[in-house]
């Protein structure tokens, strides 16, 4: 493999790593925040792309984002008020069935709003055919945007959970929520906005990918897998260990259709998931001490 190819493998990987570091971590944030896998996360990157390209049509691209983004937190928002909220210690296998619902409800609700076609925002800078000259290798500048759009929420998560009181307060449910409630906490408050904070996150990520993916009433299953397995790879629970399994699974599935045929890209994430749950369920760089902790 010559290096101009290495590094354009390099670059696939780690733009679409990115993405589903994105989708991780808003699995890790509801996680930590509620005990609840919420399977319908990559709906959350749907709405908001679907959204924004339904606004662009009217308004201008940076005001159809910021429209996408604050209608799909409203959407996470609802969706724990009217199915979550009212569960008292659920099990893990009925909060899965519902999460799965609501999944399905609002995969559907789209099919119904939209239509079963492909639709994408322009790309935010050159078009379809713009490619930037790296090291032998062509960058779309979009894959730049992507990178750099969501490497700062990362980063802004981050300083969100550790400089400020609702992230700290956030931080408080996840490590015990009745020790927080018995520090005045409103812990529901803290679900709510933990999904609506993890649906926002989602909803720009799609926004910025959607020119080089396109996405449809149906695109967030696939998306939602991806940061699921990337989610477990990291280390469920691990907001440092979701952006990592992103990265590693985005690199390892640019690679694999180097190895393998391209429609076998979307076997391997299953692969690795399953790899993963059968030699070590803590992930990369989850604790099985932590875990076993959490059960208890």
């Amino acid at each position: 493999m010559s290096p101009e190819i290495l590094l354009q493998f390099c670059v696939a990987g780690v733009t679409y790593g990115v993405v589903y570091g994105v989708v991780a971590i808003g699995f890790t944030i509801i996680y930590n925040t509620t005990g609840i896998i919420n399977f319908a996360q990559g709906e959350f990157l749907m709405l908001g792309a679907m959204t924004a390209v339904s606004l662009h049509r009217h308004l201008p691209l940076p005001l159809a984002i910021a429209g996408a983004v604050a209608a799909t937190m409203a959407v996470g928002a609802l969706i724990e008020v009217l199915f979550i909220r009212w569960l008292h210690r659920p099990s893990v296998l009925r909060m899965i069935m519902i999460t799965i619902g609501v999944s399905i409800l609002v995969r559907e609700a789209a099919l119904h709003v939209w239509d079963e076609k492909s639709h994408a925002l322009p790309h935010f800078t050159g078009d379809a055919v713009s490619a930037l000259a790296l090291g032998g290798a062509k960058i779309s500048p979009q894959a730049l945007w992507v990178v750099g759009v969501c490497g700062v929420m990362v980063l802004a998560l981050s300083a969100f959970f550790r400089a400020t009181r609702l992230g700290r307060q956030m931080r408080a449910c996840a490590l015990n929520r009745d020790a927080a409630r018995l520090c005045g906490i409103n812990a529901r408050n803290m679900v709510t906005f933990s999904f609506v904070l993890s649906a926002g996150m989602g909803a720009l990520a799609g926004c910025v990918v959607s020119p080089i993916t396109y996405v449809q009433y149906d695109s967030g299953t696939g998306l939602a897998i991806k940061g699921f397995t990337a989610a477990i790879l990291g280390g469920l629970g691990s907001t440092a260990g979701a952006a990592a399994g992103g990265l590693v699974l985005g690199l390892l599935e640019s690679f694999s259709v180097w190895a393998l045929p391209a429609a076998y890209k979307d076997a391997v994430a299953i692969a690795i998931m399953l790899g993963v749950l059968f030699v070590r369920p803590s992930g990369i760089l989850g604790s099985a001490e932590a875990a076993r902790l959490r059960e208890h």
